[in-house]
């Protein structure tokens, strides 16, 4: 997983609640367990029409916004049914970070497993930020300081639990997590087959 420390970016609005991963991605793009390639369908009923042709008022279908990495997004993002297939497709867009209210909490937990940073900020907050994404400005997201900076300089301050901050920072997911004590699993498997070598005959 890619490690997440410091992003500086283009920030994209979407000042809308209640935003669900159906609308992130849609369900017939859910048969595939590839990671990459999802991308092209994010948002895909806002983006496009029924015969794929590009909605041109969709924020991302805008020149300024078409590389964003970071997304400012109204409240209980990621609503609905769970599936993993929701931050696959913002990860491969480029969005490495979401800025909200709130965050539905499957949606929450399966950003931090694919090294999206999904952050939270009071609504005044996210009100400035919104503004500023829809003026075209970029922000810094700050991690290890936990700073969202705005191009005057403007810092709000956020809070993360230390565990998850860990994990981003050096990019870790469940995997990378089990193979930090590759040494002692190692280790244990080796005295295993000396001591009871049946299990692995």
């Amino acid at each position: 997983m890619q490690k997440f420390t410091t992003l500086k970016g283009v920030a994209a609005p979407l000042p809308v609640p209640n935003i669900d991963t159906d609308k992130i991605i849609p369900k017939q793009y859910l048969k595939t367990i590839e990671r990459t390639g999802l991308g092209r369908y994010l948002f895909d009923d806002l983006r496009f029409t029924p015969d794929r042709k590009e909605r041109p008022e969709f924020v991302l279908n805008q020149p300024a916004y078409r590389k964003a990495s970071i997304l400012v997004a109204g409240e209980n993002f990621g609503c609905g049914s769970s599936r993993e297939h929701a931050p696959w497709a913002l990860l491969d867009f480029g969005i490495r970070c979401v800025i909200a209210p709130s965050y539905a909490d499957i949606f929450y937990n399966n950003c931090f497993k694919n090294g999206i940073l999904p952050l939270t900020l009071p609504k005044d907050k996210i009100d400035v930020l919104m503004k500023d994404a829809a003026n075209k400005n970029s922000f810094t997201v700050d991690l290890p300081n936990q700073k969202v900076t705005r191009e005057n300089g403007e810092s709000f301050s956020f809070e993360l639990d230390k565990f998850r901050k860990h994990c981003l920072v050096n990019g870790l997911d469940d995997i990378g997590l089990t193979l930090e004590h590759e040494a002692a699993i190692t280790k244990f498997e080796k005295q295993q087959k000396e001591s009871q070598p049946w299990l692995y005959a």
